[in-house]
């Protein structure tokens, strides 16, 4: 029985044990300890910390395993990236990985290479932030580089804001430094994708849910996302122009872009799949299990990835407006409803959840399908009415 190591064992990994045990492989899930759905369903679980890529290595040695993967997180991506290159595994390199979990060496990347990308600073705690970003046009996005998400992400309007958004990203980083790049003003949107050697399999721009806090979270997703032909041509070579410059190979792809002018500039790019249910739009939308594939590759195998089929799909993070308590939780969506691909809660009555912020204070998600997006939408909307959630 081949062996997989699963970085991570929280909600947005379930789905790939599952997915594992399905196709007859032993997973070892790998993460601190704490109260992670993931150590429920994984057949070994070790308490190692994902960063400590030494650690995991000596593990992944000591089990044999065959393959390592991760999904929804590029906290555990460079520590992939140093098993595969020791153990010569399938999956993302060690440069790689640095430079899809770094924001500044993926711009200069990008720079380097001619991907259309916005104008930005690298920029140390102990600068002084207003000269290093002179030239630079408000509105201005202040970013941390190590860290996946919408934590350490602030927009800046003004110089009043800057000393709060320096302060927003010296919480949530491990790094001295930081950076600032220009907001570009058009239609976020983003893609899923894959690339297996040295080939990009598929990319399938989508559509976002955005809640709106200090910047702009994803809160779903949807598919397919309306671009001209013009436009999703430039999104593919743009795509793939970036790819190939990270120098991603036999990993999923998570892309966030802008749209201006019928161009896109390319935010950034992660060496794993999406979360908040980007996985499960690639399954739906494609017709097979996005999870599968992603472990057939880590396991050196070389699967086909059809595109045959087209079935739009939307979802939904669900939330709550404040700290606290869960008092009640009720799903009144009746089981014959064939547009509802899957309604999830990850808490339960009593637990303690907190206002929704980024995407882990999420409380679970409804995932919904249709023969068109309007139908899909409307699945959305209907199923998320009749889902109550009280929190006291």
């Amino acid at each position: 029985m081949k062996k997989l190591m699963i970085m991570g064992a929280g909600v947005y990994q379930v789905p790939l044990i599952k997915a594992a045990h399905e196709m007859g492989i032993h997973t070892i899930a790998v993460s601190i300890p704490g109260k992670y759905p993931g150590f429920g369903f994984a057949d070994e679980v070790l308490h190692i910390n994902t960063v400590d890529s030494e650690a995991v290595l000596r593990a992944a040695r000591e089990h044999q395993i065959d393959g390592i993967c991760t999904a929804g997180t590029d906290v555990a991506v460079m520590t992939i990236g140093k098993v595969n290159d020791a153990l010569h595994l399938s999956g993302i390199s060690y440069e790689a990985a640095k430079t899809a979990c770094d924001k500044v060496l993926m711009k200069h990347c990008y720079e380097e290479n001619g991907v259309r990308t916005a104008r930005f600073r690298q920029v140390y705690f102990n600068e002084d932030v207003h000269e290093k970003i002179q030239g630079l046009n408000y509105p201005l996005i202040f970013k941390i580089v190590d860290s996946s998400g919408s934590r350490g992400i602030t927009r800046v309007d003004r110089p009043d804001q800057i000393q709060e958004a320096i302060l927003n990203a010296q919480a949530f980083t491990r790094k001295d430094y930081y950076i600032v790049e220009e907001f570009i003003v058009g239609r976020e949107f983003g893609a899923q994708a894959f690339v297996m050697d040295g080939k990009v399999q598929f990319i399938l721009p989508h559509g976002d849910y955005i809640f709106l806090g200090s910047t702009g979270v994803p809160a779903g997703h949807f598919a397919p996302y309306a671009l001209s032909e013009d436009a999703l041509r430039d999104c593919v070579e743009t795509t793939e122009k970036a790819i190939l410059a990270m120098k991603l190979d036999n990993c999923a792809c998570n892309c966030d872009f802008v749209m201006r002018d019928g161009k896109t500039y390319v935010l950034e790019i992660g060496g794993r799949s999406g979360a908040t249910c980007l996985a499960e739009l690639v399954s739906i939308y494609y017709g097979y299990d996005y999870y599968q594939k992603i472990i057939q590759v880590a396991l050196g195998e070389k699967p086909d990835f059809p595109k045959i089929k087209a079935v739009p799909n939307a979802s939904k993070l669900l939330m709550s407006d404040r700290d606290g308590e869960i008092a009640g939780l009720a799903n009144r969506n009746p089981k014959t409803d064939r547009n509802i691909y899957e309604i999830q809660f990850d808490y339960t009555v009593g637990d303690h959840v907190r206002k929704f912020h980024v995407g882990p204070n999420r409380i679970g998600h409804v995932i919904t399908k249709g023969q068109t997006l309007a139908e899909a939408t409307r699945a959305l909307d209907r199923a998320l009415k009749n889902i109550e959630i009280d929190v006291v």
